[in-house]
């Protein structure tokens, strides 16, 4: 049996072994072994969300992004918004463009989602990353990119290629 094999069963069996297993996993499990131990933790606990909230506030940021790229497959419903919210406010690149990835899109209201938006253009973080943009763009976040736009420009700041592309 593998590591990974051995540490999803012992997550089923008990989901608190969860925390000694988790920090290990990418190394000794290798690449998808954090997400396979989230899905096995939220199928295991009768309270997913607080167990998941649980370690990533406990995690470091390479633990926090697999958790932030693992929410779509946990079916938590908006339960997990906290922590989407959590990494917006860091100034970690990696944990600001998987905030805007698919559970952030589908969960994040449209002032926290064009805030996120915005918080991207302004961390150089290409616009591309964000899941749904073309679905969640509107006139306001138009207005708020044209008004980024114009202050780089009065400033004798060139203005991103993606920002300029949904002007």
């Amino acid at each position: 049996m593998t590591w990974l094999a051995r540490a999803v069963a012992d997550v089923e069996r008990d989901p608190e072994t969860v925390h000694a297993l988790f920090p290990r996993a990418a190394r000794d499990g290798g690449p998808g072994a954090r997400a396979e131990l989230l899905r096995a933790l939220a199928k295991a606990t009768p309270e997913p969300a607080e167990a998941v909230t649980r370690l990533y506030w406990q995690g470091d940021a390479a633990e926090r992004l697999d958790i932030l790229r693992t929410l779509p497959d946990l079916d938590l419903g908006p339960a997990a918004l906290p922590l989407v919210h959590d990494a917006l406010r860091t100034n970690d690149t990696r944990l600001v463009a998987a905030a805007l990835g698919p559970y952030g899109s589908a969960w994040l209201d449209d002032h926290a989602f064009r805030q996120g938006v915005l918080k991207c253009v302004f961390m150089s973080v290409p616009l591309a990353s964000v899941e749904g943009l073309d679905r969640r763009f509107d006139e306001e976040l138009r207005r708020m990119l044209a008004d980024f736009a114009a202050e780089r420009r009065a400033a004798g700041r060139p203005v991103p290629p993606d920002v300029l592309e949904r002007l």
